[in-house]
Protein backbone atom coordinates (compact mmCIF):
# COMPACT_ATOMS: atom_id res chain seq x y z
CA UNK A 1 0.00 0.00 0.00
CA UNK A 2 1.52 3.33 -1.10
CA UNK A 3 -0.29 6.03 0.78
CA UNK A 4 0.43 9.62 -0.23
CA UNK A 5 -0.71 11.77 2.71
CA UNK A 6 1.76 14.52 1.89
CA UNK A 7 -0.25 15.56 -1.18
CA UNK A 8 -3.41 15.99 0.88
CA UNK A 9 -3.86 19.74 1.50
CA UNK A 10 -4.61 19.49 5.23
CA UNK A 11 -1.71 17.15 5.94
CA UNK A 12 0.72 19.16 3.84
CA UNK A 13 -0.29 22.37 5.59
CA UNK A 14 0.25 20.79 9.01
CA UNK A 15 3.60 19.34 7.99
CA UNK A 16 4.72 22.68 6.58
CA UNK A 17 4.19 24.29 9.99
CA UNK A 18 6.57 21.88 11.77
CA UNK A 19 9.86 23.32 13.01
CA UNK A 20 11.93 20.99 10.82
CA UNK A 21 9.91 22.08 7.78
CA UNK A 22 10.62 25.75 8.50
CA UNK A 23 14.16 25.65 9.89
CA UNK A 24 15.47 22.56 8.15
CA UNK A 25 18.10 20.18 9.43
CA UNK A 26 19.02 22.36 12.40
CA UNK A 27 15.55 21.69 13.86
CA UNK A 28 15.75 17.91 13.39
CA UNK A 29 16.73 16.21 16.65
CA UNK A 30 18.30 13.24 14.87
CA UNK A 31 20.36 15.34 12.44
CA UNK A 32 23.51 15.61 14.59
CA UNK A 33 23.67 11.81 14.82
CA UNK A 34 22.82 11.34 11.14
CA UNK A 35 25.42 13.88 9.97
CA UNK A 36 28.17 12.29 12.07
CA UNK A 37 27.70 9.00 10.18
CA UNK A 38 28.08 10.58 6.73
CA UNK A 39 31.48 10.23 5.06
CA UNK A 40 33.26 12.92 3.05
CA UNK A 41 30.70 13.75 0.36
CA UNK A 42 33.11 15.25 -2.15
CA UNK A 43 32.68 13.76 -5.63
CA UNK A 44 30.16 11.20 -4.34
CA UNK A 45 26.98 10.16 -6.14
CA UNK A 46 24.13 10.39 -3.63
CA UNK A 47 20.54 9.08 -3.63
CA UNK A 48 18.02 10.44 -1.10
CA UNK A 49 14.89 8.29 -0.65
CA UNK A 50 11.88 10.23 0.59
CA UNK A 51 13.68 13.53 0.03
CA UNK A 52 10.76 15.73 1.08
CA UNK A 53 11.67 19.42 0.87
CA UNK A 54 15.20 18.53 -0.27
CA UNK A 55 17.15 19.51 2.85
CA UNK A 56 19.46 16.48 2.73
CA UNK A 57 19.93 16.80 -1.02
CA UNK A 58 21.05 20.39 -0.70
CA UNK A 59 23.36 19.50 2.19
CA UNK A 60 25.02 16.82 0.05
CA UNK A 61 25.43 19.23 -2.87
CA UNK A 62 26.82 21.98 -0.64
CA UNK A 63 29.41 19.53 0.70
CA UNK A 64 30.75 18.58 -2.70
CA UNK A 65 28.63 15.69 -3.96
CA UNK A 66 29.10 15.23 -7.70
CA UNK A 67 25.51 14.12 -8.31
CA UNK A 68 22.43 14.08 -6.08
CA UNK A 69 19.10 12.42 -6.85
CA UNK A 70 16.09 12.98 -4.60
CA UNK A 71 13.09 10.62 -4.75
CA UNK A 72 9.66 11.33 -3.31
CA UNK A 73 6.09 10.22 -3.98
CA UNK A 74 4.56 13.60 -3.15
CA UNK A 75 4.21 16.20 -5.91
CA UNK A 76 3.76 18.92 -3.27
CA UNK A 77 6.98 17.99 -1.50
CA UNK A 78 8.90 17.87 -4.77
CA UNK A 79 7.49 21.22 -5.88
CA UNK A 80 8.74 22.83 -2.66
CA UNK A 81 12.11 21.09 -3.05
CA UNK A 82 12.54 22.38 -6.59
CA UNK A 83 11.42 25.89 -5.63
CA UNK A 84 14.03 26.10 -2.87
CA UNK A 85 16.89 24.47 -4.79
CA UNK A 86 19.26 26.37 -7.06
CA UNK A 87 21.75 23.66 -7.92
CA UNK A 88 22.07 21.96 -11.32
CA UNK A 89 23.71 18.97 -9.64
CA UNK A 90 20.47 17.98 -7.90
CA UNK A 91 17.73 16.05 -9.70
CA UNK A 92 14.31 15.43 -8.13
CA UNK A 93 12.21 12.49 -9.36
CA UNK A 94 8.70 11.39 -8.43
CA UNK A 95 8.53 7.75 -7.40
CA UNK A 96 7.49 5.52 -4.55
CA UNK A 97 10.55 4.30 -2.67
CA UNK A 98 9.59 0.67 -3.37
CA UNK A 99 9.58 1.36 -7.13
CA UNK A 100 13.12 2.66 -7.58
CA UNK A 101 14.97 0.96 -10.42
CA UNK A 102 18.53 2.17 -10.83
CA UNK A 103 21.44 0.38 -12.52
CA UNK A 104 24.00 -1.56 -10.50
CA UNK A 105 26.72 0.51 -8.81
CA UNK A 106 24.94 3.80 -9.60
CA UNK A 107 25.46 5.49 -6.21
CA UNK A 108 28.16 5.74 -3.57
CA UNK A 109 25.72 6.74 -0.83
CA UNK A 110 22.01 6.09 -0.33
CA UNK A 111 20.32 7.93 2.52
CA UNK A 112 16.77 8.21 3.80
CA UNK A 113 15.36 10.37 6.57
CA UNK A 114 12.20 9.28 8.42
CA UNK A 115 10.61 7.72 5.34
CA UNK A 116 11.08 3.95 5.49
CA UNK A 117 8.48 3.41 8.23
CA UNK A 118 5.93 4.33 5.53
CA UNK A 119 7.17 1.46 3.32
CA UNK A 120 5.48 -1.93 3.56
CA UNK A 121 8.33 -4.10 2.26
CA UNK A 122 11.62 -3.11 3.89
CA UNK A 123 13.23 -6.22 2.41
CA UNK A 124 12.34 -5.17 -1.14
CA UNK A 125 13.83 -1.73 -0.63
CA UNK A 126 17.01 -3.08 0.96
CA UNK A 127 17.60 -5.40 -2.00
CA UNK A 128 17.15 -2.57 -4.49
CA UNK A 129 19.49 -0.31 -2.54
CA UNK A 130 22.12 -3.07 -2.35
CA UNK A 131 21.87 -3.43 -6.13
CA UNK A 132 22.38 0.27 -6.94
CA UNK A 133 25.18 0.90 -4.40
CA UNK A 134 28.85 0.62 -5.29
CA UNK A 135 30.91 -1.98 -3.38
CA UNK A 136 31.54 -0.66 0.14
CA UNK A 137 28.88 1.98 -0.51
CA UNK A 138 26.99 3.44 2.44
CA UNK A 139 23.28 3.10 3.21
CA UNK A 140 22.32 5.49 6.01
CA UNK A 141 18.75 5.94 7.22
CA UNK A 142 16.57 7.08 10.09
CA UNK A 143 13.12 5.76 11.01
CA UNK A 144 10.72 6.12 13.89
CA UNK A 145 11.99 3.86 16.65
CA UNK A 146 10.19 0.49 17.06
CA UNK A 147 9.29 1.53 20.60
CA UNK A 148 7.58 4.53 19.06
CA UNK A 149 5.70 2.62 16.34
CA UNK A 150 4.49 -0.39 18.30
CA UNK A 151 1.09 1.15 19.18
CA UNK A 152 -1.04 3.11 16.68
CA UNK A 153 -1.73 5.89 19.21
CA UNK A 154 1.96 6.91 19.33
CA UNK A 155 1.31 8.94 22.46
CA UNK A 156 2.10 9.08 26.16
CA UNK A 157 -0.06 7.58 28.89
CA UNK A 158 -1.39 10.53 30.89
CA UNK A 159 -2.61 10.94 34.46
CA UNK A 160 -6.01 12.47 35.25
CA UNK A 161 -4.27 15.82 35.63
CA UNK A 162 -2.46 15.62 32.29
CA UNK A 163 0.95 14.49 33.53
CA UNK A 164 2.94 12.23 31.20
CA UNK A 165 3.30 9.03 33.18
CA UNK A 166 4.96 6.68 30.72
CA UNK A 167 5.19 5.64 27.08
CA UNK A 168 3.04 2.53 26.56
CA UNK A 169 4.40 -0.47 24.65
CA UNK A 170 2.26 -3.38 23.57
CA UNK A 171 2.08 -5.85 20.67
CA UNK A 172 5.76 -5.20 19.98
CA UNK A 173 6.27 -8.54 18.23
CA UNK A 174 3.17 -8.11 16.04
CA UNK A 175 4.74 -6.40 13.06
CA UNK A 176 2.89 -4.74 10.25
CA UNK A 177 0.52 -1.92 9.45
CA UNK A 178 -0.41 0.71 12.02
CA UNK A 179 -3.14 3.26 11.28
CA UNK A 180 -2.01 6.29 13.25
CA UNK A 181 -3.14 9.84 13.87
CA UNK A 182 -0.14 12.07 13.17
CA UNK A 183 -0.87 15.63 12.00
CA UNK A 184 -4.13 14.29 10.57
CA UNK A 185 -6.11 11.05 10.84
CA UNK A 186 -5.48 7.71 9.15
CA UNK A 187 -1.74 7.89 8.51
CA UNK A 188 -0.40 4.44 7.56
CA UNK A 189 2.94 3.41 9.06
CA UNK A 190 4.63 0.02 9.39
CA UNK A 191 5.97 -1.32 12.66
CA UNK A 192 9.06 -3.55 12.66
CA UNK A 193 11.12 -4.84 15.55
CA UNK A 194 14.74 -3.85 16.01
CA UNK A 195 15.71 -7.42 15.11
CA UNK A 196 13.83 -7.22 11.82
CA UNK A 197 15.56 -4.01 10.79
CA UNK A 198 19.00 -5.43 11.55
CA UNK A 199 18.49 -8.95 10.21
CA UNK A 200 16.85 -7.76 6.99
CA UNK A 201 19.87 -5.56 6.30
CA UNK A 202 22.27 -8.44 6.97
CA UNK A 203 20.28 -10.83 4.77
CA UNK A 204 20.30 -8.28 1.94
CA UNK A 205 24.11 -8.26 1.97
CA UNK A 206 24.98 -5.33 4.24
CA UNK A 207 27.49 -5.03 7.04
CA UNK A 208 26.31 -3.12 10.09
CA UNK A 209 28.49 -0.05 10.73
CA UNK A 210 26.51 1.76 13.41
CA UNK A 211 23.16 1.68 15.18
CA UNK A 212 22.17 4.83 17.09
CA UNK A 213 19.24 6.07 19.16
CA UNK A 214 19.57 9.88 19.04
CA UNK A 215 19.08 11.92 22.20
CA UNK A 216 18.21 15.62 22.53
CA UNK A 217 20.62 18.24 23.78
CA UNK A 218 20.50 18.31 27.59
CA UNK A 219 20.96 22.07 27.55
CA UNK A 220 17.51 22.55 26.01
CA UNK A 221 15.05 23.10 28.86
CA UNK A 222 11.85 22.61 26.87
CA UNK A 223 9.81 19.85 28.54
CA UNK A 224 8.74 18.27 25.26
CA UNK A 225 12.37 18.01 24.19
CA UNK A 226 13.60 16.64 27.51
CA UNK A 227 10.86 14.01 27.55
CA UNK A 228 12.61 12.43 24.55
CA UNK A 229 15.11 11.03 27.09
CA UNK A 230 12.32 8.88 28.48
CA UNK A 231 12.01 6.85 25.28
CA UNK A 232 13.86 6.95 21.94
CA UNK A 233 11.78 8.52 19.17
CA UNK A 234 14.22 7.67 16.36
CA UNK A 235 16.50 4.92 15.16
CA UNK A 236 19.49 5.65 12.90
CA UNK A 237 21.35 2.84 11.15
CA UNK A 238 24.42 2.96 8.91
CA UNK A 239 25.42 -0.10 6.86
CA UNK A 240 27.99 -0.85 4.16
CA UNK A 241 27.51 -2.95 1.05
CA UNK A 242 29.54 -6.12 1.46
CA UNK A 243 32.77 -6.72 -0.45
CA UNK A 244 32.70 -7.19 -4.23
CA UNK A 245 33.75 -10.84 -3.80
CA UNK A 246 30.68 -11.67 -1.73
CA UNK A 247 27.89 -13.51 -3.58
CA UNK A 248 24.93 -11.37 -4.58
CA UNK A 249 22.12 -11.69 -2.05
CA UNK A 250 19.11 -13.70 -3.14
CA UNK A 251 16.20 -11.34 -2.69
CA UNK A 252 13.67 -13.38 -4.63
CA UNK A 253 10.84 -15.10 -2.76
CA UNK A 254 11.92 -13.74 0.58
CA UNK A 255 9.06 -12.74 2.91
CA UNK A 256 8.23 -9.04 2.95
CA UNK A 257 8.85 -7.13 6.18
Amino acid sequence: MKQNKYDEPEFFAEYSRMARSIHGLAAAMEWTTFRALLPDLRDKRVLDLGCGFGWHCRYAHEHGAAEVVGIDLSEKMLARARATTDAPGIKYLRSAIEDIDFPANEFDIVMSSLALHYVESFNRVCCKIHHCLTPKGLFLFSVEHPIFTTLPAQNWYYSATGERLHWPIDNYQREGCRQTNWLTENVIKYHRTMATYVNTLIQAGFLIKSLEEPKPDRDITDTDVQDQFRRPPFLVIAVLKDSPSAPAPNCENRPSN
